[in-house]
């Protein structure tokens, strides 16, 4: 008998370590799953108040990968006036925090955002400053498990509880849906400090453009609020040229790569 209770044991927690380790696995190669040197894409960000009523503003972004292998993304606003010209840098930092900057036009210079900062809102839209970087964010920053498997819109997928290490993070935990064929992560929920459902994110509209499944509309609802930001993305293209200098201080002030 102690010998079947220790086998049970031994096979209850080789199951749980390798569980982990595939958990982290999967949300790796979801995050890294499109190869590509740059991305640029134009999206209409559609912001819905509490009330129903919307707003629509014109956004170019621009992702290349630096000289260590780190992600780099710049955010251009282009309409309406009241934003154009404001512009977003972030710079990933594997292992710790990302490096981000923000142009204002009516400040009329450049101000880092702190790692504090992390979960104000990003230019009065539902996503915060670290839900701009949740897509590359770097997996070993969390601890992951394999909570189960189920069917999301006639898709099944591995669901992944992430708890992030940093005990200052905005989220206690994120639960991931990902699909168990292609790895595109199909919806996101974040849950607060507190351990309350606050924001859910999803990704639909799945088109093939250059023989990546990439998709074409992103879209975030704060429940706690009755608000949501939609990314309905209009023009992307792959392996497009971006000058290094786009990602760079200098650019968020000018506007122009040197």
């Amino acid at each position: 008998m102690k010998k079947t209770i220790l086998l049970v044991l031994c096979a209850l927690f080789a199951g749980t370590v390798l569980s982990a380790q595939n958990a982290e696995e999967i949300v790796t190669a979801s995050r890294k799953r499109i190869k590509a040197d740059t991305v640029s894409t134009r999206a209409r960000m559609v912001i819905t108040a509490k009330d129903g009523t919307t707003t629509e503003r014109i956004i170019d972004q621009y992702a290349k990968d630096g000289p260590k292998g780190n992600d780099r993304t710049v955010i251009v606003f282009q309409r309406p006036a009241s934003v154009a010209g404001t512009r977003f840098l972030t710079v990933e930092n594997p292992g710790a925090a990302d490096d981000r900057w923000i142009f204002l036009p009516n400040l009329g210079k450049v101000r880092r955002i702190a790692a504090s900062e992390g979960a104000g809102s990003f230019m009065g839209t539902d996503f915060s400053y670290d839900d701009i970087s949740s897509a590359t964010r770097d997996a070993g920053l969390d601890t992951h498990k394999l909570v189960r498997e189920e069917t999301l819109n006639g898709r099944n997928c591995y669901v992944i509880e992430s708890v992030p290490k940093n005990k200052s993070y905005q989220y206690v935990k994120m639960v991931q849906w990902i699909d168990k064929e292609n790895k595109v992560t199909h919806k996101m929920e974040l849950y607060n400090r507190k351990n309350i459902l606050v924001k859910i994110t999803e990704m639909t509209n799945l088109q093939d453009v250059q023989g990546r499944l990439t998709p074409m509309l992103i879209k975030m609802t704060t429940l706690t609020e009755g608000t949501s930001t939609a990314l309905n993305v209009d023009i992307i293209k792959y392996d497009d040229p971006i000058p290094e200098g786009v990602f760079t201080t200098s650019y968020l002030e000018t506007g122009r790569p040197r």
